[in-house]
């Protein structure tokens, strides 16, 4: 009892470490796994592991064939989780090098490292090419924390959360393949019969995946379970589907929980973000258990196997040549630069499926005594703490290196997705800024997405949005809500990580020429409340620059614009095209002369000013 709840609480310690000092959970995990594993025997009185996964007649947690059951129930629960991230329209829209990461990248990796391990430890083939498939997947997960703190451009972030995202369900299914072809083909030399069974566990592993995902959503469509069952139900089809896969082809049933998952995340269910949500916190509190557990089953014997001068060199032969051989094939002719590729084939670290699907496979095959099979664990295992622990210590400093750390970050981020702030946006995304919209209401979302915007459907209450790797350009925060207490905390949240160079709020009408409100926060001008915009954008949905004389000319034009209802001043923009927020502009001392130019929303100030020119006209039914 002592041994299971110090599991659980030793993972939830280790999970709120790792996002304290944003890390990957999986690296405190498997330390701690490590230390009161096979460690703990070299500073125990009786020489005994402080937590035996594994009973061995005198104490242990599991008897039998109990933790392999135990890991592969978890496993299939993992897999099923990962299988509903993918997304067909997400393959479809990500770019040409994310695609070809996820296929040729991955053919790269597979040979690649399946021949190296080959020829450097004398492998069988079989083993040889099991481990490679195992390597394949960066997960999310993993690079998501080492990542959230180094300023990129959009692309590169981009680029590797996909592939994280898209690799780790096809790097599995791909380890599951090598596998049971192993498996089937035991004792035998891959004859026509080990060809037949193979072709059994496809056959039901993704007819058990399709038919029983079709028949849960079916079920969630027609109400036929309530609401307050809809999660652990679909929890007890997940195990089903794995068992009864199982049962027809042996070792079928994680294929079909990944067949089941991919199904499922493209149907349109209605309930498809809670039962994430559902299964997001289950696979935390799964992974914290299992990879303390995972961990402290390896033995120091199965350590010294591969302490020696070979698993340095297939580490560096994986790390150093064959992850950035396959970034820079996958990345050929695509509009990326040098070092932006450099910096990709640098950063791959290996994540909580590799290591998970590896001790599983590894332990089941020791168990059949398939020559080689103790490498498995141990050597997927070195592989996942050393690109972790290269990674995680190493990513921030090589950026600054081969140039892809931005100095300052020019993105912009915007809480609200209104007509003003999809009209603002877009002038903006015209004047070569990065600008992303967040708002909650998907109609508002898809109303930007249509004019071309960037934009995202997020809860500013929520944590995700911390962990988005493709909001690191962003230095500014425009909060532009009608709700002026979720524009304060807005900006209190998220200043610090997104409005470094900046965060401003729209005023609520009872701070509406109050010379008492902080200024620092003040966006536009003291004159203009969120209905004030909104009306002036309803009636004339233009974006105008006039070009300014002088100083004086700037204050003219800025009484005479805050006496109209209809008229919105927005930015001052300097003859290098930079923008900045009025309020700002007048307490940085800098004057406006000739090249700057008043940049301002709504009506047209009058015909007989010269200059004045619409930039952004987009029709009323567009917005």
């Amino acid at each position: 009892m002592i041994e299971l709840a110090g599991i659980v609480i030793l993972g939830i310690v280790a999970q709120w470490v790792a996002w304290r000092l944003k890390l990957p959970a999986i690296l405190p995990l498997i330390l701690i796994g490590l230390l009161v594993g096979p460690i703990s025997t070299l500073y125990t009185e009786n020489g005994n592991k402080l937590i035996e996964p594994i009973w061995n007649g005198k104490n242990g947690l599991f008897p039998g064939e109990g933790l392999y059951n135990f890991v592969s129930l978890a496993i299939s629960i993992i897999l099923f989780e990962g299988g509903l991230t993918l997304k067909r329209s997400e393959i479809s829209n990500v770019g040409p090098i994310i695609t070809k990461l996820i296929t040729l990248g991955t053919i790269v990796t597979f040979f690649g490292a399946g021949f190296a391990a080959h020829f450097i430890f004398d492998l069988s083939w079989q083993i040889s090419f099991l481990f490679s498939s195992l390597i394949i997947v960066t997960g999310p997960t993993v690079i998501t924390p080492i990542l959230r703190n180094i300023p990129l451009k959009k692309d590169v972030s981009a680029v590797l959360k996909w592939e994280g995202i898209l690799i780790d369900p096809i790097g599995a299914l791909v380890a599951v393949l090598v596998f049971e072809f192993i498996s089937v083909g035991e004792g035998q030399e891959y004859t026509k019969t080990a060809l037949v069974e193979f072709g059994k566990i496809l056959l039901f592993g993704f007819t058990f995946g399709f038919t029983f995902a079709h028949a849960l959503a079916f079920a969630i469509k027609k109400n036929l379970i309530p609401h307050y069952l809809l999660n652990v139900v679909s929890l007890s089809v997940v195990l089903l589907v794995y068992i009864e896969s199982d049962v027809f082809a042996h070792e079928s049933g994680l294929l079909a929980v990944v067949i089941m998952g991919l199904v499922m995340g493209n149907l349109n269910l209605p309930n498809i973000k809670e039962l994430l949500y559902f299964k997001e916190s289950l696979s935390v509190l799964l992974i914290s258990i299992l990879f303390i557990l995972l961990a402290a089953n390896i033995n120091l014997e199965d350590m010294q196997l591969i302490y020696n001068w070979n698993t340095a060199l297939l580490f560096g032969i994986i790390v150093f040549l064959i992850r950035p051989l396959g970034v820079f094939l996958s990345a050929y002719g695509s509009d990326l630069k040098v070092r932006e590729k450099l910096f990709i084939g640098w950063v791959g670290p290996r994540g909580i499926v590799a290591a998970g699907i590896a001790s599983l496979f590894g332990s089941k095959l020791i168990a059949r005594g398939e020559p080689g099979a103790e490498y498995i664990t141990p050597l997927v295992f070195t592989v996942v703490l050393g690109t972790v622990l290269l990674n995680a210590t190493t990513a921030r400093p090589f950026a600054k290196l081969v140039g892809v750390f931005l100095k300052k970050s020019e993105g912009i981020l915007i809480v609200g997705s209104s007509m003003v702030s999809r009209l603002i946006a877009r002038y903006l995304q015209r004047n070569n800024r990065h600008v992303v919209l967040i708002d909650n209401n998907q109609t508002n979302i898809q109303k930007a997405k249509k004019l071309g915007l960037e934009a995202l459907t997020a809860d500013i209450y929520s944590d995700t949005l911390m962990d988005n790797i493709e909001l690191n350009d962003v230095g500014y925060l425009i909060a532009m809500t009608a709700n002026s207490d979720i524009n304060k905390f807005a900006i209190e949240k998220f200043r610090d990580q997104f409005g470094e160079n900046g965060s401003f709020r729209i005023l609520d009408s009872d701070e509406v020429g109050d010379p008492e409100v902080e200024a620092r926060q003040e966006l536009f001008s003291q004159t203009n409340d969120f209905v004030r915009l909104m009306e002036a954008s309803r009636k004339y949905p233009a974006i105008h620059e006039i070009p300014l004389k002088n100083e004086a000319h700037l204050k003219e034009l800025m009484n005479t614009m805050l006496s109209e209802e209809d008229i919105a001043p927005l930015f001052i923009k300097s003859p290098d095209g930079e923008l900045h927020i009025i309020p700002a502009f007048s307490r940085s001392g800098e004057t406006a002369g000739k090249g700057y130019k008043l940049v301002y929303l709504g009506k047209k100030v009058g015909p007989d000013l010269e200059g004045d020119e619409v930039v952004s006209l987009p029709r009323q039914e567009e917005l």
